[in-house]
């Protein structure tokens, strides 16, 4: 992975953060750039021909910094669809930076997986805001500022539909928490009939014990830091 940073945060933190959820995917072609918006809260664009990704943040934002996601559960009725807009708590900018490559991450990774990118926005903050509710201790609420139960969100195997862009070596993913696992059918077939017990056998001595034997670059002027993984 290239990555430059020009904002002001710590480029090896940065770059430990995006590494950390990076590793189980294939990430050697990316490039990544972290600089500031020119005006909004933040922003984010994934290039899927040059494997680039920018994260945009703004310079104005305050923490703790409450951003609309999609998570939520679409719902329709027979005119038109919508859906709630669910608020993720975010402590600090490097969260909001982790966020934001995290989503434009998953779009990244759902092509790689030969998935269709269309309409993934929805799963792309569930990848991202998954790792920050679990790892983060970030809280997800609705409009009134009330906690939204973990499976009104957590409710696709996000992780699953990109398994062809995981490495080799790579652990399983992990399913999401808010489906219950599917319950195994009963064995069916005839009953066994009754039988009268077996006489016990007859009383062994008792035996004895028996013990078993059992690469990173100074920074250069203000166009930031770069690191080739």
């Amino acid at each position: 992975m290239e990555f430059r940073n020009s904002t002001d945060l710590d480029s090896e933190r940065l770059l430990a953060l995006f590494l950390r959820y990076s590793e189980p995917y294939r990430h050697d072609r990316l490039r990544v750039s972290v600089r500031y918006s020119r005006g909004a809260d933040f922003s984010g664009t994934c290039f899927y021909r040059d494997a680039r990704i920018f994260v945009n943040l703004g310079r104005h934002v305050r923490y703790p910094y409450a951003m609309g996601t999609q998570v939520a559960r679409a719902k329709s009725n027979r005119t038109h669809w919508w859906r709630a807009i669910y608020r993720l708590s975010i402590a600090d900018p490097y969260q909001l930076a982790l966020f934001v490559y995290l989503h434009e991450l998953y779009h990244y990774l759902v092509k790689t997986a030969g998935r269709s990118p269309r309409r993934k926005e929805s799963r792309c903050d569930r990848f991202a805001a998954r790792v920050l509710v679990d790892d983060y201790g970030a809280r997800v609420t609705d409009s009134r500022g009330r906690p939204v139960p973990r499976e009104a969100w957590d409710f696709q195997e996000v992780e699953a539909f990109v398994a062809k862009a995981r490495r080799a070596t790579a652990t399983p993913p992990k399913p999401a928490r808010g489906r219950k696992p599917k319950s195994q059918p009963k064995p069916s077939g005839p009953r066994m009939a009754a039988t009268t017990p077996s006489p016990e056998p007859a009383t062994l001595p008792p035996l004895q014990p028996r013990v078993i034997p059992v690469v990173i670059y100074p920074m250069t002027g203000q166009q930031g830091l770069l690191f080739d993984l």
